[in-house]
């Protein structure tokens, strides 16, 4: 997928749009027909509609809840986090959010978690289930948005289409990253086996590119904003995004809370992940302003870049309930294709297990 998908401006995605419509035939607090629901844009612009709205005795209900939400500050991804605290939509919903910032290993932001020295985080849902099928006790509670991994390759050795990465070798920044996940899935699809038919070196973050000039590896997989920035070099094609083909409706980053968090005080559980789904809309609604927090809290490129990186990202598709369970199950049943998750997992129900439903 080479082209960028059409700006977003204030107008929401018609996937989106048909979402929203479902929802207000049914129930005005955005249940689909069938159990379905999918959290989308409300009726105008900056507008979340009432499911994400608190009401007048939510917000006059007294001092704001501390609640200390992990993310990754370097990660464009989770722009919606800095956006929701600058422009009042966390204390809006009651809440008085503090960042733990984790740059490291997801499973370090989940154990933060798990043992409540965090109350929530935002990152990939791709890096999250495999500790998540191992007893993290950190539930999933809304997806956040589509894309922002990216497979580039080295025009000077073909590297155009999954299928020309067959024996080559695929700079990476870790073998664990979602990036690997991800394209291991293509390739499988591709009918490439990603353990024998590539190889996946592992460098530092920052010089994937390198690496590929250098000839050591023909193509690269990472996250945006890095892959972005890179894609601007004529020497890179690009060969797929996590928005490829089947995955176009598919959610990247999620929200997950603590499992004790919601035990005992599921009314934040549910504040926490509203405000920040409405953050999301945001985001979709207004690049430029995402872009412009995002860059003051440290973001690497341009607030142009940035703003750029988010329109070809889906922030107007935010699944939660059977939606989002839904597309757990995929996401399970193929990480057991190539082996990340274990065979024997059920994954009907491992998304029930891992999901939480905090908005009803």
């Amino acid at each position: 997928m080479t082209d960028e998908p059409p700006r977003p401006g204030l107008l929401p995605s018609r996937r989106s749009l048909l979402r929203a419509g479902a929802a207000a035939a049914a129930l005005p607090l955005g249940f689909g027909m069938g159990g379905v629901r999918a959290w989308g844009p409300g009726p105008a612009p900056f507008d979340p509609g009432p499911i994400c709205r608190p009401t007048a005795a939510e917000a006059a209900a007294g001092p704001l809840k501390p609640i200390k939400l992990a993310w990754n500050a370097t990660a464009i991804c989770t722009a919606a986090a800095p956006l929701a605290k600058e422009r009042g939509i966390f204390a809006a919903h009651g809440l008085d959010v503090e960042f733990v910032n984790f740059g490291g290993s997801t499973e370090a932001l989940l154990e933060a978690i798990a043992t409540a020295k965090a109350d929530a985080g935002i990152g990939m849902a791709l890096r999250w289930l495999k500790p998540l099928e191992q007893g993290f006790d950190v539930k999933v509670t809304a997806g956040l948005h589509g894309g922002c991994l990216r497979l580039l390759g080295a025009k000077s050795a073909g590297i155009t289409d999954i299928a020309a990465l067959k024996g080559k070798t695929i700079a990476i920044s870790d073998h664990a990253s979602p990036a690997k996940n991800f394209f291991a899935l293509l390739l499988a699809k591709a009918g490439i086996d990603p353990e024998t038919g590539v190889e996946w070196r592992q460098y530092p973050a920052d010089l994937l590119n390198l690496a590929v000039e250098k000839g050591e590896a023909q193509a690269l997989a990472d996250s945006d904003p890095r892959t972005w920035i890179w894609l601007k070099d004529p020497k890179f094609a690009e060969v797929a995004t996590n928005l490829s083909g089947d995955y176009a409706d598919r959610t990247c980053c999620v929200v997950a809370v603590r499992g004790s968090l919601i035990r005992g005080d599921r009314a934040a559980a549910g504040a926490l992940t509203r405000a920040v789904l409405e953050a999301g809309h945001r985001v979709h609604a207004d690049p430029e302003d995402a872009a412009r927090i995002f860059s003051g809290y440290g973001g690497r490129g341009s607030v142009e870049d940035l703003a750029a990186m988010l329109r070809s990202q889906h922030h107007g598709d935010r699944p939660v309930g059977a939606d989002l369970k839904r597309q757990l199950v995929l996401y399970g049943d193929e990480l057991k294709q190539v082996n990340v998750l274990k065979r024997s997992t059920d994954t009907a129900k491992f998304a029930e297990r891992v999901y939480a439903d905090v908005l009803s």
